[in-house]
């Protein structure tokens, strides 16, 4: 017996041994089971996804006897054993009218055909005509048919079949009840493949399969006759190799390592990948094609792992590859690959477009913003870090409930040094126009501020007596302070102990820190220092948003003795402004704390959530902004948690620009214009709104 191909060994001879296609093979078994058949059925859809294959089914269905020779023997699951049902398979049942309309075009052909419409059945319940590539008729063989087709003698049914549903007539369409049938999917025909090679005892390799089944295009017909040769070409085996130099594809080794280069950001291994895929003569936009498509299945990938197919056998090498990649460079990297395809008619030839393309990727990528070590998998939003100052925060994002007076009168004692450190905040020679008057708590003749638009309150000696008072009181409760804190650094040194002060001095025009001494040394209320002026709406300036400060500044940096000699956590944020750093590099540097510094090598803890901004480029401004100020030190960023007492530049800044805001609504709220305003008219202050400037800028 002559060998027959796979094509036809294996064509499906039952509704449930088909393929893909569910969707039309529910709708007609639920309508032979229940007696609902039309007249004439449309099949459409490209070559080898079962057009012929299911008409010959439906004619079996039709036509089988095994359950009765009457109406009542039609069935959804034909037996395949009865006289009819084995005349189907082999082509000879005398009712099935099988007719090729690309070769029987003529209206002369079809009035021949329709002659014998009338007649009953020889053999089988109805006389089936299929005619296959129906689109092919001419005009005047569809308006023959038309008639026909609409009111056939119930012994008749008609089956059409087209690749092109486009080009029949809507009076033809009209009078057919169509199926569409779908293209296959390389998934759907892997899978059928290998249990046909395993029926047919034949070796395969996955990966093999895969490069057939996206050769054969959707049509299972392509991906058998692909199977035939591929078992010829490899001797009874169907290997990747094989397969690979029988369809002539390039070898996905090549694609993959391009990638890889894409994803250490080396052009210089990018351009020698291409020259080693040069000498095999590639199709250049074929490469570039199978690159965007290496780039498609990395996205997919690091969003659903699951969803990642195993198409050429690489499943496992590209999911520990997406991790090397951020979601964005992919998706910037396939973007410009397929605008590059576009664009490679127009170049002078198609390897100086791939090289461009690729060399596009690396350029436009985003610098200074390296992709984190890996990438977890699956990607999803997660909640931010929440740092240890928001968690202490109050309302107003100043210090925390908790906080000791002690360490409140410590902040207010900082030197203007250590506030010139944090950012934002003015020269120290700005303090000299700053007038504090006190303001108990508590006190029932608090005394009324000027309004915030005035101009600096007076002298003491040149102030009114109450004023004056008030002013004299706030400087001798300042003096008391001074000299507490004195005694306090004394005692802390017999000890062996050195407290660092971080906190702000007095701030100058426009701002206001509370002092408050310890409980010990100051007795009475806690001064707070008014604004010398208020802000003007010119000069506003544009203050990150508040986060508290944390009760107490450590000993951070774990280092003792003069600052000269060891760089401490209080000098970083002293001297952070000195820097003169800016952009991302400011804002890297802004969320570091100093963790330790040995004389020669300076290590800096960085805050996690900004780890994916630790970059060598912004490390390395940082030490050469270090050097700048007199501190040379081998530099070492690290990413970790931080600790909860220590406050960041950035933390600090906005620690300040809360106390600043806080004592501006302040200030507004006690004005008596303000409150005349709110009074008369039922004004509202928005605090939102309310703005601190700058003493240099209102000057």
């Amino acid at each position: 017996m002559s060998y027959q191909v796979l094509a036809r060994k294996w064509r499906p001879r039952t509704f449930h041994e088909l393929v893909g296609q569910e969707h039309v093979q529910r709708a007609l078994v639920n309508a032979l089971d229940q007696g609902r058949l039309h007249h004439a059925y449309l099949f459409t859809g490209t070559r080898g996804v079962g057009k012929t294959t299911l008409a010959r089914i439906l004619a079996k269905c039709l036509n089988c006897t095994a359950k009765g020779h009457g109406e009542e023997g039609v069935t959804s699951t034909p037996c395949g054993e009865c006289d009819s049902c084995r005349a189907i398979d082999e082509g000879r049942f005398v009712d099935l009218i099988e007719v090729d309309a690309a070769s029987r075009t003529k209206v002369e052909d079809t009035r021949e055909l329709l002659d014998n419409v009338q007649y009953a059945p020889t053999q089988g319940r109805y006389k089936v005509y299929l005619i296959d590539e129906v689109h092919m008729l001419s005009t005047s063989s569809f308006n023959a048919l038309l008639k026909t087709l609409e009111e056939p003698p119930p012994h008749v049914k008609f089956l059409l079949a087209t690749t092109d549903p486009q080009k029949l007539p809507p009076t033809v369409l009209s009078r057919c009840l169509q199926f569409t049938l779908k293209n296959m999917p390389p998934e759907r025909i892997v899978e059928h493949l290998g249990k046909v090679l395993e029926s047919e005892q034949v070796g395969f390799e996955e990966s093999a399969l895969w490069l057939l089944g996206k050769a054969a295009d959707g049509s299972m017909r392509d991906a058998m006759s692909l199977t035939d040769q591929a078992i010829a070409f490899g001797q009874g085996q169907i290997c990747h190799a094989d397969v690979a130099a029988m369809l002539g594809t390039l070898d996905h080794r090549h694609v993959v390592a391009l990638v890889e280069a894409l994803a250490e950001v080396d052009a210089a291994r990018v351009l020698n990948e291409v020259s080693q895929l040069a000498e095999q003569g590639p199709d250049f936009a074929a490469v570039l094609d199978d690159v965007t498509g290496v780039l498609h299945r990395l996205a997919v990938a690091q969003m659903v792992p699951g969803a990642l197919d195993n198409g050429h056998g690489d499943r496992d090498l590209l999911l520990a590859l997406a991790a090397r990649f951020t979601p964005e460079d992919i998706q910037l990297y396939y973007q410009i690959g397929i605008q590059g395809r576009g664009d490679m008619a127009h170049a002078p030839d198609l390897r100086t477009a791939l090289e461009m393309t690729l060399l596009r990727m690396l350029a436009f990528r985003p610098q200074g913003v390296p992709q984190p070590a890996k990438t977890p998998l699956p990607l999803r939003g997660e909640p931010g870090p929440v740092t240890p100052s928001a968690a202490g925060a109050g309302p107003s994002g100043g210090p925390p409930p908790d906080e000791t007076p002690a360490a409140a009168g410590r902040e207010g004692a900082a030197s203007p040094d250590a506030a010139r450190g944090g950012v934002g905040l003015p020269d120290a020679g700005d303090h000299a126009n700053l007038a504090p008057t006190p303001e108990p708590p508590m006190a029932q003749d608090r005394f009324e501020a000027p309004p915030p638009w005035e101009e600096a309150l007076p002298e003491a000696s040149t102030a009114p007596p109450a004023v004056a008072d008030g002013l004299n009181q706030g400087r001798e409760a300042a003096e008391n302070e001074k000299e507490s804190e004195k005694e306090r650094e004394k005692e802390s040194e017999k000890e062996g102990e050195v407290a660092i002060a971080a906190a702000p001095a007095p701030l100058s025009t426009g701002e206001a820190s509370v002092v408050a001494g310890p409980a010990s040394a100051v007795s009475g209320p806690a001064v707070i220092p008014e604004p010398a002026g208020v802000p003007e709406p010119a000069g506003v300036v544009d203050l990150d948003p508040p986060s508290s400060a944390p009760a107490e500044m450590p000993k951070a940096g774990h280092a003792t003795g003069d600052d000269s000699a060891c760089f401490t956590h209080a000098v970083w944020l002293e001297r952070f402004d000195s820097l003169g750093l800016g952009g991302l590099t400011r804002n890297l540097a802004a969320h570091c704390v100093v963790e330790s510094d040995d004389g020669s090598r300076l290590v800096l803890r960085l805050d996690p959530s900004q780890d994916a901004m630790n970059a060598e480029i912004h490390v390395r401004r940082v030490r050469e902004a270090l050097a700048g100020i007199g501190v040379t030190r081998q530099l070492i960023i690290e990413a970790g948690p931080l600790p909860e007492a220590v406050e960041t530049p950035r933390q600090r800044a906005d620690r300040i620009a809360a106390e600043r805001h806080a004592v501006a609504v302040e200030a507004l709220e006690r004005d008596p214009h303000v409150r005349q305003l709110q009074e008369t008219f039922g004004a509202r202050l928005i605090t939102a709104s309310v703005k601190p400037v700058d003493a240099s800028q209102r000057a």
